[in-house]
């Protein structure tokens, strides 16, 4: 795997973490940001050829 296709699964990672982490603190307007973030990291990954499936993000 390439620099950056890695750095585009992290991104997703990461965003996956922060709707977590948002969703446990029940923060709505963080919640919503997040899902923003998770949406245009897998929205990239995607365009970039990247299975974002093994990440286990398979909304966006």
């Amino acid at each position: 795997m390439n620099e950056v296709a890695e750095a585009l699964l992290a991104r997703v990672r990461a965003a996956r973490s922060a709707l977590a982490a948002a969703v446990s603190a029940g923060d709505t307007y963080d919640v919503a940001v997040a899902k923003d973030e998770l949406d245009d990291a897998v929205r990239l990954a995607r365009q970039h050829g990247v299975d974002v499936e093994e990440t286990g993000a398979e909304e966006g």
